[in-house]
């Protein structure tokens, strides 16, 4: 028995260069300007959020922010602990008493982003972390919300978020997919 699945489009590339612009000025505003932060995108679409993030920041404020990758692989819940390495962070840079922005695509149960705190905490303590995200679907099974919400999409368990973004899909969007058995 084959699966078929339909999906519609909620977000198109007009749609994700809004929704980021306002996470831009969000966090411009909540940090009074970009002193002493840095903007830390989730491999593998995070890291392409935190750039254009970045880019909406240097044409609103005329200044640059720093942009790190972070791996969460080795962090990843299903690891066993002995098993893990040291988070691949693609620049290092001095994580004590700065303001980190995480940045993901999709929140859904909150689990990749307890990942990204626990490699962050392994560098360093920063001052605060915050979580930008492009889209939040729902279903947390830890305590985490995040501060900046590009759109809020409530799903059901047998739906999903997929997003595409130009840097590796070659196309802008974000679409809820409905399985059908």
């Amino acid at each position: 028995m084959s699966s078929t699945a339909d999906f519609n489009i909620i977000m198109d590339e007009a749609g994700i260069r809004r929704a980021l612009t306002r996470i831009a000025h969000e966090i411009l505003e909540r940090n009074k300007g970009i002193e002493n932060c840095v903007l830390v995108g989730i491999r593998t679409r995070g890291i392409y959020i935190a750039r254009r993030i970045a880019e909406r920041i240097q044409l609103i404020e005329n200044t640059s922010i720093q942009v790190v990758e972070l791996d969460i692989t080795p962090y990843r819940d299903d690891k066993k602990k002995e098993e893990r390495e040291m988070a691949a962070i693609s620049e290092p840079f001095p994580i004590q008493d700065t303001k980190v922005i995480l940045c993901d695509d999709v929140l859904y149960t909150g689990r990749t982003i307890r990942a990204a705190m626990d490699a962050l905490m392994d560098q360093g303590r920063p001052q605060m972390i915050q979580l930008a995200v492009l889209a939040d679907r729902g279903h947390r099974e830890l305590p985490i919300r995040p501060d900046y919400v590009g759109k809020n999409v409530p799903t059901s368990r047998i739906e999903e978020i997929e997003v595409a973004l130009a840097e590796i899909d070659g196309i802008d969007e974000v679409k809820i997919v409905h399985h059908r058995g």
